[in-house]
C-alpha cells in the first residue's frame, strides 16, 4: 500500500508539471509579459517597503520608501529615509505626476521632460519609478529563444515599442522564468539601438504566497562603477486601496 501512494504521489506530480509546461507555452508573448508584470504590481492594487542602494566609485547611499499602487494608473511613493529626504512624495493620476517635498513646502507636478532623469540621484528614471509607460501596452512581444538563467528556464521576449507611444526605450530584451514569472534578466535598449543598461533579478523568495525576486541590480553601460541596488523587504498584493488614496492632499499626509 505504501509503495502505491508513493506511485500515486509521483505520478499527480507529473501531471502537474507537464500541465504548467503546457499552460505556459499556451500563453502568447504578452501575456507572459503580464504576468511578470502582474508579479510586482498584484492584479489590481500592492504596497511594497524597499530599500535602494546608489553606488558610485567614491560613494554610496541608501534611500528607504514605501510605495502603493492601484491598477496601472495610481501610485504614490513615500521617502521614509535618510532624514533629510522624509517626507517626500510622489505621485502618480492617471497621466499627472507630481513631487511633494515638506522641506521647501512646495508641490511640483513633473513635466514629461523628466521623466527620463534619474530618480533621487540613482540610475532609475522617474518614468521607472512612477510607471508612466507600461511594459503591455506601450511595446510588441515576440518569444525569440528559450534560455536558462541561474538554473531556470526562461522565456527571451522581446519588446519593440510602438511607434505611437511615449516611451523612454526603443526596444527592451526580457528573460522571464518559465515556471514563476519571474524577470531573471533585461536589457534596455535606446531609440538607437544602443544597450544602455542591464538589470538582473537575484534572491528569490516567497513573500504575501506568491514567488518573486526580491533583490534588482540595475547596471549603467556606459557608466562603470555606477549601480543601483534594489530590495524588497514587504510586499502585500491586492490590498483594499482605492483612487481617493491617491491625492495631492494625501501626500502630505501619508505615513
Amino acid at each position: 500500500m505504501g509503495t502505491f501512494r508513493l506511485h500515486f504521489s509521483i505520478l499527480i506530480i507529473l501531471a502537474c508539471i507537464q500541465g504548467t509546461e503546457i499552460y505556459s507555452q499556451s500563453l502568447s508573448p504578452t501575456e507572459i509579459i503580464r504576468k511578470a508584470e502582474d508579479k510586482f504590481n498584484g492584479e489590481k492594487s500592492s504596497m511594497m517597503v524597499m530599500s535602494m542602494t546608489i553606488v558610485r566609485p567614491t560613494w554610496q547611499r541608501t534611500v528607504d520608501f514605501k510605495s502603493w499602487s492601484l491598477d496601472r494608473d495610481f501610485s504614490l511613493t513615500l521617502i521614509t529615509a535618510p532624514a533629510k529626504d522624509a517626507g517626500q512624495t510622489f505621485l502618480k493620476r492617471m497621466t499627472e505626476m507630481w513631487n511633494w517635498n515638506p522641506s521647501i513646502n512646495r508641490l511640483i507636478k513633473l513635466p514629461p521632460s523628466m521623466m527620463s532623469q534619474g530618480w533621487m540621484g540613482s540610475d532609475y528614471t522617474n518614468d521607472d519609478i512612477l510607471r508612466e509607460s507600461s511594459a503591455v501596452n506601450d511595446y510588441t512581444h515576440n518569444v525569440t529563444a528559450e534560455e536558462t538563467i541561474d538554473g531556470r528556464e526562461c522565456y527571451r521576449i522581446l519588446m519593440k515599442a510602438k511607434e505611437d507611444a511615449s516611451v523612454v526605450w526603443g526596444h527592451q530584451v526580457r528573460w522571464i522564468d518559465k515556471k514563476e514569472f519571474l524577470v531573471l534578466r533585461a536589457e534596455l535598449y535606446d531609440e538607437d539601438g544602443v544597450l544602455v543598461r542591464t538589470e538582473t533579478g537575484t534572491d528569490i523568495k516567497i513573500m504575501d504566497g506568491r514567488t518573486i525576486q526580491t533583490r534588482i541590480e540595475l547596471i549603467p553601460v556606459d557608466e562603470p562603477g555606477n549601480k543601483t541596488v534594489v530590495t524588497i523587504k514587504e510586499i502585500r498584493f491586492n490590498i483594499p486601496i482605492e483612487d481617493s488614496f491617491f491625492s495631492q492632499q494625501n501626500m502630505k499626509n501619508v505615513r
